[in-house]
């Protein structure tokens, strides 16, 4: 999770929220260049320059981005955002779905590392001499 508490009126370089947030910079500045950073703000140079609330918006998206929501559906949520509350039942529809969706994966890998453990269970079975070597392809559970 981000820990940020004690700089709330800090403002941080690229190069800073790239470190805080642990993602390559490039990312960040792919994020803005999308339209999934509408609030960064620049300095007289052009530089970004971000608040605490731009390094949590960019950990929000990074979440969503890791669980495979597309940039496109980021982009859609992030203009709707933009809109006000009168679009918060959309957004909590789409973020509802995508819950769906996660929830679907969640299941095939709990599945996957079940077979994982089965087989390196197996495997520690064999390698203590408590069964005979079998099939490699053996999968029965």
């Amino acid at each position: 999770m981000l820990n940020l508490k004690g700089e709330t009126d800090m403002s941080f370089t690229i190069k800073d929220a790239s470190d805080k947030l642990g993602i390559p910079a490039h990312t960040i500045r792919y994020y803005d260049k999308e339209g999934l950073l509408p609030f960064i703000q620049r300095d007289a140079n052009g530089n970004r320059v971000f608040e605490v609330k731009d390094l949590e918006w960019i950990n929000l998206m990074t979440c969503f981005r890791v669980t495979g929501m597309p940039v496109a559906q980021l982009k859609h949520i992030v203009e709707l955002a933009l809109q006000g509350e009168s679009t918060i039942q959309e957004r909590r529809a789409i973020l509802e779905e995508h819950k769906k969706v996660l929830k679907k994966q969640q299941r095939q890998l709990d599945r996957a590392f079940e077979a994982v453990n089965y087989k390196l269970s197996k495997y520690d079975s064999i390698h203590k001499g408590e069964m005979p070597q079998s099939s490699e392809f053996d999968m029965s559970l």
